[in-house]
Formats: C-alpha cells, sequence, structure tokens
C-alpha cells in the first residue's frame, strides 16, 4: 500500500523493485553509451547487455544466445509469429492458436490470414483451457505454426502446454510451437525446451521491471527473420539502438523474481484464496470465473447486476485499483471475447472484474477490499435495480 493506495491491477502492470529502480538509475547516469559503438562507453553498455541477456536466459534453461530483447511482450509475440512464418515459407501455411489468445498475437494470425493463410481458433471449455482433443485434430501436415498463451491474461487459467507441446511432436515434428509466456515468466517456473516450445515471449514490466523492455526466446534449431530492418543489432533479428537502461533493469528484475519464484507463489495464493472465499461468504449472488487451478496471482469475479466499470470507478474512489478486464482492451466498448468464448452470459460477463495480485500485495489490502466490496455492491445492485424500474 503506498499513501494509503491498494494496488490490484498487477496483470496491467506492477511496480518496479526497488533493486530495479535504483540500478537503472545508476546505468542511465554512468553508462550511456551506444552499444554499437567502439570505444570504451560502448563496450561498457555491450558488457551490460550480455549480462541482462544471461540472466534471462539463465531462468529459463536457455541459452544467452536464444535471448532476444524488443520492446515488449506486444513485439515479441509479432516478432516470433510473423518472423518465423517470413523465415520458412515452405513449411506450411496453417496456423493452428486459441479464440482467447491476446490482441498481439489474433493480430497477426488475422494479417497472414489476408495474406493468404488458414488459420484455425480452438475454444476453451468453461474454465477456460484450450480444449486439447479439438487441437490435436486440427493438426495437419501443412500446420507451420501453433501459438498458445501459457496464462491467460483475464482469468488466468493455465493452459496444458506441456501436453499440447508432447501432441506436436508426435503429430508434426515440424510444427513450431509458439506460446506467448507474459504471464507466466517470473510467476512459475519455465523451461520451454522441455515443454516443446521453440518460440516464447516475455516482458518486463509484468515482474516489477520497466516498461518498455521484453525478450523473445527462439531455439537454436528454429530460424526466423527480423520485421524491424536497419543497423542489425540482436543478431541481426531486431534493429534499432538497444534500451540499456531497460534491458538492465529487465535483466535485474528477472534476477529478483526468480530468487524468490517459489516464496511469491505461496504468497500469492494464500492471498488469492482469502479474497476468494471473503467475497463469496460476505457477497450474494457472485461467480468466481477463474478456475480452481489458475494463475495464483489472477482472480476474474463477476458480481451480476452491476457494470464492471460502475465498480471499478467506485473503488477507486476508495483508492482502490482493480481492472475491468485486460488493460490492452479495456477502452473499447463491448464485453470480453475471452469471457464470451468460455460461454459466460451477458450478465456475467458485465459484472467481471480482475483482481490481480504481487509480492507487494498484503493480507491488510486483501481484507480491506473485501470490507469495501461487501458495502458497495449491494449499494450498486440495488441503484441500478432503481434506475431500470424508471
Amino acid at each position: 500500500m503506498i499513501n494509503n493506495q491498494i494496488y490490484l491491477d498487477n496483470s496491467a502492470t506492477t511496480k518496479p523493485y526497488d533493486e530495479v529502480t535504483d540500478f537503472m538509475k545508476l546505468i542511465g547516469s554512468t553508462c550511456y553509451g551506444n552499444p554499437s559503438s567502439m570505444h570504451s562507453m560502448g563496450l561498457k553498455a555491450q558488457m551490460l547487455i550480455k549480462e541482462a541477456r544471461a540472466s534471462v536466459a539463465e531462468t529459463i534453461g536457455a541459452r544467452s544466445k536464444e535471448i532476444y530483447f524488443t520492446s515488449g511482450g506486444t513485439e515479441s509475440n509479432n516478432l516470433a509469429i510473423a518472423g518465423y512464418i517470413e523465415a520458412n515459407p515452405r513449411n506450411g501455411k496453417h496456423i493452428i492458436t486459441s479464440s482467447i489468445e491476446h490482441p498481439s498475437v489474433l493480430e497477426v494470425i488475422k494479417y497472414l490470414e489476408r495474406k493468404g493463410f488458414k488459420a484455425d481458433y480452438i475454444r476453451p471449455d468453461v474454465s477456460g483451457k484450450v480444449k486439447i482433443e479439438e487441437l490435436s485434430n486440427a493438426l495437419r501436415p501443412d500446420t507451420v505454426l501453433v501459438s498458445i498463451m501459457y496464462i491467460n491474461n483475464e482469468t488466468g487459467s493455465l493452459q496444458p502446454i506441456r501436453e499440447i507441446g508432447n501432441i506436436i511432436r508426435k503429430s508434426n515434428p515440424k510444427t513450431v510451437f509458439h506460446s506467448d509466456a507474459v504471464q507466466a515468466y517470473g510467476k512459475i517456473a519455465l523451461n520451454p525446451e522441455n515443454d516443446n516450445i521453440s518460440l516464447m515471449s516475455f516482458s518486463s514490466h509484468k515482474i516489477h521491471g520497466p516498461k518498455g523492455a521484453g525478450a523473445l526466446y527462439v531455439n537454436k534449431s528454429v530460424r526466423i527473420k527480423p520485421i524491424l530492418l536497419g543497423g542489425g543489432q540482436e543478431y541481426g533479428i531486431r534493429s534499432g539502438t538497444e534500451n540499456v537502461i531497460g534491458i538492465c533493469g529487465f535483466g535485474m528484475a528477472a534476477r529478483v523474481c526468480h530468487e524468490h519464484l517459489e516464496s511469491n507463489n505461496e504468497h500469492c495464493s494464500k492471498l488469492k484464496e482469502i479474497l476468494k472465499e471473503g467475497i463469496l461468504k460476505n457477497i450474494e449472488n457472485t461467480v468466481v470465473i477463474s478456475d480452481k487451478n489458475s494463475s495464483p496471482y489472477i482472480l476474474n469475479v463477476s458480481f451480476p447486476g452491476i457494470t464492471s466499470e460502475v465498480l471499478l470507478h467506485s473503488l477507486e474512489q476508495k483508492n482502490i485499483f482493480i481492472s475491468a478486464g485486460a488493460a490492452c482492451h479495456s477502452n473499447k466498448s463491448g464485453k470480453s471475447y475471452v469471457l464470451a468464448e468460455m460461454g459466460c452470459d451477458k450478465k456475467t460477463a458485465d459484472g467481471a472484474v480482475r483482481i490481480s495480485l504481487s509480492m507487494f500485495s498484503t493480507e491488510d489490502e486483501i481484507r480491506q477490499v473485501i470490507k469495501e466490496l461487501t458495502e458497495i455492491v449491494p449499494i450498486l445492485r440495488a441503484l441500478k435495480q432503481k434506475g431500470c424500474k424508471r
């Protein structure tokens, strides 16, 4: 809690670690050389990037040369999908994804469809998990790529990634598997090679690092082409002067969060259970959308009879900050496509909010949120009923 503010929108972005902001300040004031410059200042910047790359690689059991720094999750997803397709034009023209992917995956695939590719969008079951049998049946000899997110950004549903990877390997070893791991990285232990994942996307600001930095893991056996052309930085895959400060901050955040991976997971699991039980005990007609095996960091819950936007702003007046959905499309009208694909009815979808935790969240904060929700929800429902009768 900062100045009596309770921040529970950590799936949108997180508060940077003190170690990260201190390190970035030091880098910005003492090592501002261009990493492409041949003098000592440039070489020092190169060395710092090398250290950050090794830190990120170590957290997923990868090699340093398999990590490419980007501006964040959106660019990583675009580079993974479009970059692989561009580099492997003869491997097929069929793509499989899910209907609940992040827009930075869905929009790229829609773009490729306009270019002549065919795509299958696998729908989830009521718990938000991709239907394995449907995915398996969709695989074809010309399936060039499968892209399934690791953890859904709205509901926290944990996808059966290892099972999907095994199915792909057995069905068509030439099909490449990409996973958007933005909501999983730094939250659970990841090893893409063990899961048969060849391409995996990360974002710094979801793990208490700076905004504007991310990474793409590319297995050494996979070839991709750049989607940005220029000076040939990042081994020729991502042109543009490197964001040294952001990359260093990302590397530091990766180290810190993985040092505390297990304890953070346990901490947030406990808080999520307190929050869920407190809401169900005190507020009638509540629907918990996140399934019991979802991410410890995300609780999607609905209060039918009110709209999420009204509840969000009512809580904001109490200095409590949550989300009405994914930040990437929260300003657009219409209910969540993720909840629609899961089969949620309109009342449930309209009243759904996402409460997302972090290591900085406290039990006192959670109990305060339960208290405020217990008071606010019945009032908002009563006001809406009166409004409907007019």
